[in-house]
């Protein structure tokens, strides 16, 4: 953790003070191993990032000081269309995505995603805002990334990407692509990525058929949750 999230309901007063307790109280006593008079690195979810001043300390709970006037750092300029990958790797692949600074992710369907995968307790919203949260603490950023659930791949690439993917540079990684992955993009970039296996040839069709550019990254074939670091990385 190497930001405490803060929530609105966690200040006790108007003058700055906050109270934790729980899964970050006990990170800051195991890890940080915290004591009076110690600052830290906090931010407010959803606002501005700043530092905490620890003043008081129990068994159960701390309280700090904070003051919050840095702005978090900038989002990747990307929406990321997901494969909706197995339960455990989606919670990987969340909390690296939003690490890195996704803003967008959508959750889609693919001939080669378990049908079973999208009754996962996994996509319970607490679940999904545990990883990001995760996350966000990871990169020292405050700015929750939005989610979006699209369980049907054709009315979604029919009717929804043709206007996502406008003023964007679209792609849709693929292994056996002609074309190399871009570095260095200074442009907004959507980007598709597909499950285990690939995109089958009918959906990698109708993907090319709106406009996304199949590229790859090389002769090495990655999972899902090696593969979406890489080509952030490598766009931006």
């Amino acid at each position: 953790m190497n930001l405490v999230l803060l929530f609105k309901n966690d200040f006790i007063n108007d003058a700055g003070r906050i109270r934790l307790e729980g899964r970050r109280f006990k990170h800051m006593i195991e890890v940080h191993r915290v004591a009076i008079g110690d600052q830290l690195r906090v931010g407010l979810a959803g606002g501005l990032i700043g530092t905490g001043r620890v003043i008081s300390l129990d068994d159960t709970s701390l309280e700090m000081d904070v003051s919050l006037i840095d702005t978090p750092p900038a989002a990747l300029p990307v929406t990321l269309i997901l494969a909706l990958p197995r339960p455990k790797v989606l919670k990987r692949v969340l909390l690296s995505a939003t690490a890195i600074g996704v803003k967008k992710i959508i959750l889609l369907n693919s001939y080669r995603v378990e049908k079973s995968f999208w009754q996962s307790p996994v996509l319970h919203p607490e679940s999904l805002q545990r990883q990001v949260v995760l996350g966000l603490e990871q990169s020292c950023d405050t700015i929750f990334p939005e989610l979006f659930m699209k369980p049907l791949f054709k009315p979604f690439v029919e009717d929804e990407l043709p206007v996502l993917i406008k003023n964007t540079l679209p792609l849709v990684a693929h292994p056996v692509a002609q074309e190399t992955c871009p570095r260095d993009i200074r442009s907004p970039v959507t980007l598709a990525i597909g499950p285990e296996g690939g995109f089958i040839p009918y959906e990698i069709d109708k993907l090319i058929s709106c406009g996304l550019k199949p590229v790859h990254l090389g002769e090495r074939i990655l999972h899902v949750e090696a593969a979406v670091p890489s080509l952030l990385a490598r766009l931006f």
